[in-house]
């Protein structure tokens, strides 16, 4: 079968931000920071005392009070941000159930649900545990979730793939319909472990900040970056078929034109500093695309996790695929400025961010940048949105494992 074009008809979100799409575009464009001290627990005895946390979220707008009970933090975001975008999409009873498919990840799945399961187990023996322990806890929960809620009969994964998981869901969900599986997939990724041990974990492997100011914590391409803030939240996209769209009389955002996926094969955490790996991803993506674009109308939402390694080598990786003529020339950011790093979601709401600065010719910004990087000297967009032509989009996302991924939307 020739493969098919496929387009984006929704999109959900719950981030620091906000718990609505609306809402998170809305703070990416003002340049507003997400990151504040953590609410939920004390955190005397830990170094890092920031994060993005989701805020006033109400699980009961979306699903029963009994479906709360037995659900984590985390599938309830990603149920609340795929329920958005089938909204959006208009797509319930406008295909066939077997048609219909899930391909949502998640890094760490039930985090919080184990540790206090396992702290149940050890303070009130066995039988206290709760009987739906294993079912908050799995990740490809969220996934299976999300399936049941809207009678999706279609291929249904779960993609654990770290930071990269929620590219590597939207990328492999592309390729799913290209090649006539499915007709329309919900795609996209979530991770909710903002809790003192997973901070803990994070914290001892060296890779969170231990800045105490809000605005000099997550701070990519900034030479003061020491690490990144950990964020939590839900990004969901509705891919379809672009004749099935176009048939329904769907909206469409933007047409999904490439996708590359790579590992490094190099360090458990660290990326590979001369950036083989990470930057043919971004080159099989840009090969996908096909077509030239000129460079000051390219935008790429950068990983760009303001941890030292990752941002020299993600500009080193950006400037091998597109040649340093071009690299300087395009338009980057790093949303994570605002957000922090949302694991396995980051993925898939800074796919969100490509999309509408596609939608809307505008350029999200890196915000509380001060000190210039000569390892990070890439056109960044420092503070303050942009606006100008945008005519093609990617996001890149790079994990722990080596784990690689781009995703490349365009207009119709």
């Amino acid at each position: 079968m020739a493969n098919r074009r496929v387009v984006v008809t929704g999109l959900g979100a719950v981030t620091p931000l906000g718990n609505t799409v609306a809402e998170y575009w809305d703070g990416l464009k003002a340049g507003r920071n997400g990151i504040d001290f953590i609410t939920r627990f004390d955190t005397a005895d830990l170094k890092a005392k920031l994060a993005g946390e989701v805020k006033n979220f109400d699980p009961k707008q979306y699903f029963d009070a009994k479906t709360v009970r037995q659900t984590d933090r985390f599938q309830q975001y990603a149920l609340a941000a795929a329920l958005q975008a089938a909204e959006d999409s208009g797509i319930r009873g406008q295909i066939a159930d077997d048609r219909f498919g899930v391909y949502f990840g998640s890094g760490i799945g039930g985090f919080e649900t184990f540790v206090n399961e396992h702290n149940t187990f050890l303070n009130r023996g066995p039988q206290r545990v709760s009987p739906f322990f294993i079912t908050k806890m799995i990740s490809n929960m969220a996934a299976g979730m999300i399936a049941i809620q809207l009678h999706a009969q279609g291929p249904c994964l779960e993609v654990t793939t770290a930071c990269a998981t929620g590219t590597n869901a939207i990328g492999e969900a592309l390729r799913t319909i290209r090649h006539g599986y499915a007709d329309a997939i919900v795609a996209g990724g979530v991770d909710a472990v903002i809790h003192p041990l997973s901070m803990a974990g994070f914290i001892n492997c060296q890779a969170l900040t231990d800045s105490t100011d809000k605005d000099c914590a997550s701070i990519p391409f900034d030479k003061r970056r020491s690490g990144f803030v950990m964020g939590e939240g839900a990004g969901a996209l509705i891919l379809e078929e672009y004749e099935h769209a176009v048939a329904r009389g769907a909206k469409i955002y933007a047409e999904v034109v490439g996708y590359g996926s790579t590992c490094d094969a190099y360090h458990v955490t660290a990326p590979d500093s001369e950036a083989v790996a990470s930057s043919k991803a971004i080159a099989d993506c840009l090969k996908e695309v096909g077509k030239e674009y000129p460079a000051d109308e390219i935008y790429l939402n950068a990983h760009g996790t303001s941890t030292p390694l990752n941002d020299k080598t993600e500009t080193a990786a950006i400037k091998k695929a597109f040649g340093d003529e071009k690299a300087y020339q395009i338009h980057v950011s790093s949303t994570k400025s605002m957000t922090g790093h949302l694991l396995g979601a980051a993925g898939a709401i800074e796919a969100i961010a490509a999309v509408k600065a596609l939608e809307n010719n505008i350029v999200p910004p890196t915000i509380n940048y001060k000190e210039a990087d000569p390892e990070c000297d890439l056109q960044i967009t420092p503070n303050t949105a942009l606006e100008t032509t945008v005519s093609l989009a990617l996001s890149t996302s790079l994990g722990f494992g080596g784990h690689n991924a781009c995703i490349a939307f365009a207009g119709i």
